[in-house]
């Protein structure tokens, strides 16, 4: 019992975003004298830094770090981010916003969005379901206001996440893990040595004869998966059938204006496009299928696409959607691009990652490995995966568009049984059902339901209980107070410098204006 049975070594393969945010973590709580944290990284090996935007948990994971918000901002280039714009996705022509955050107000424990759509079906004066949504109404007038804590303010209903720079929250976590105790070894790995008995991971080899042994190797060697797969031979789970994109062209371009509290996601003919402001620059890059649509093509579309000069040439990423098998085999956890790959459209890479580091200190082992721990290890992350896989789905699915051959495919093709059910639930009563601990709420689904103009047959007849004339006047004056409280917002690039998350050497060629 006690201390004897500690896993003394923790090596984590590869760096990048998924390696220095595992470095970070658990140096922070396990680099105690007791335990040694190792990362081994090539200069020479590129990284892939492709996601820069993110969804709400990610606060939580910088507050773990005790990482101040301003700090964190100025160093990474960081933005707010308040949702996802959509256009071209159920029709041509369309566009939604998908919000983080809440709709409206619930009525006696009655879901909003069940009282909106008989509000809509009665008198269909209750307008657009963002008008009923603070992060909506910020993001479309470019402001943003931070919740504090106990204040009476619509402003509390706003939930956000970043946009920042992959490269430099990599390098900022690095300088935050050497502190906290985390060895950086440099080098290739050009062998793996695993015990002939238990076959687990003994130690790796690096190109100049360093062995480095340890107890529990962490993968994040990206698409490659060095130990998860090319030694340990775990397996892939193929969703290509379902998310046939199996390409991204990236290009990095000069902003044009001060940064959007956005993503923007623009649907093309065989994939979509993304748009993601930093403070220095915008992202952008052409998610595509390359069974419907050659590169050549791609990224023609790409550069006719984006504002401002471009800052860099195009480079293009390869990669099949699916997940290990095991993302826990034996004594090597994936992490990243290494366990798993879904496509960047609802900005979820970087949440996988931080899942797999929180859901690892909640079954951190003892030596030996328990089967049992990481099995609940495995069942969670295979879960998470395939939520996340169902709503990326979703967007496919609930279009009308025709007008490729890529649509006509992923308009009418089978979905998992999964996402089936959830969909006819929506269309019967506008049901949301959410199973287990599934990281997409109700207003999530009925953002891209509605949006994407899958409209239920009717509403939950509970609905009808409350008083018509009293919910829509609360409604109305509901409508009013975002739209109101909306503008008086600072602008969102004003608040960034008010808070001291600009960066300082930044030129400052737009005024700080904004301040309502």
């Amino acid at each position: 019992m006690g201390n004897a049975n500690r896993l003394k070594r923790v090596v984590i393969v590869g760096g990048g975003t998924a390696g220095w945010m595992a470095a970070a973590a658990l140096s922070r709580f396990f680099a105690d004298g007791q335990r040694t944290i190792t990362l081994i990284e090539s200069d020479a090996i590129g990284t892939v830094g492709v996601g820069e935007a993110t969804i709400p948990p990610i606060c939580n994971f910088n507050a773990m770090l005790d990482i101040k918000e301003s700090d964190f901002l100025r160093e990474t280039r960081g933005t707010f981010k308040l949702g996802i714009e959509f256009v071209n996705w159920g029709r041509v022509g369309d566009r939604y916003f998908h919000p983080f955050g809440e709709y409206g107000q619930d009525f006696h424990g009655i879901q909003f969005h069940h009282l909106y759509l008989r509000e809509c079906a009665r008198s269909g004066q209750a307008g657009g379901i963002s008008e009923y949504s603070m992060s909506t109404m910020a993001a479309c007038s470019a402001r943003f206001g931070r919740p504090a804590q106990g204040a009476q303010s619509l402003v509390n209903q706003i939930a956000y996440a970043y946009h920042f720079d992959a490269s430099l929250y990599a390098g900022f976590l690095r300088r935050l893990a050497e502190r906290q105790g985390t060895q950086r070894r440099e080098g290739r790995i050009t062998d793996v040595q695993r015990n002939s008995e238990t076959g687990d991971v003994m130690s790796v080899k690096l190109e100049n004869g360093e062995k480095i042994a340890g107890d529990l190797f962490i993968d994040c060697s990206g698409f490659r998966g060095l130990l998860i797969e090319e030694a340990l031979q775990t397996g892939y789970e193929d969703w290509s059938h379902w998310l046939p994109m199996d390409r991204a062209i990236a290009v990095p371009t000069a902003n044009q204006g001060s940064p959007d509290p956005f993503t923007r996601s623009t649907a093309h003919s065989a994939g979509w496009q993304w748009r993601i402001p930093l403070q220095h620059r915008t992202g952008n890059g052409h998610v595509f299928s390359s069974a419907y649509m050659d590169e050549d093509e791609a990224r023609s579309i790409l550069l006719d696409n984006f504002e401002g000069e471009p800052l860099a040439e195009p480079r293009t990423l390869q990669f099949k959607t699916g997940m290990r098998r095991k993302a826990w085999n034996h004594n090597v956890v994936s992490l990243g691009l290494s366990g798993g790959f879904i496509e960047p459209l609802e900005s979820t890479s970087i949440h996988l990652i931080q899942n797999g580091i929180q859901r690892l200190f909640a079954l951190f082992p003892d030596n030996p490995i328990s089967p049992l721990e990481r099995d609940e290890y495995n069942r969670g992350m295979a879960e998470l995966f395939e939520d996340v896989r169902d709503f990326i789905i979703l967007h496919y699915k609930a279009t009308q568009r025709g007008d490729s051959e890529f649509w006509r495919y992923v308009r009418d093709m089978d979905v998992p049984d999964s996402l089936a059910r959830k969909m006819e639930l929506w269309r019967l009563h506008g049901r949301v059902f959410r199973e287990n601990a599934e990281l997409f709420t109700t207003p999530s689904w009925v953002a891209v339901m509605l949006g994407q103009n899958i409209e239920p047959s009717s509403y939950d007849p509970i609905a009808d209980t409350l008083d018509e004339s009293k919910v829509a006047a609360a409604m109305e004056q509901m409508r009013r107070a975002y739209a109101e409280t909306a503008k008086k917002l600072p602008g969102h690039e004003a608040f960034i410098r008010q808070s001291g998350g600009w960066h300082e050497d930044m030129p400052r060629p737009f005024a700080a204006a904004g301040i309502g």
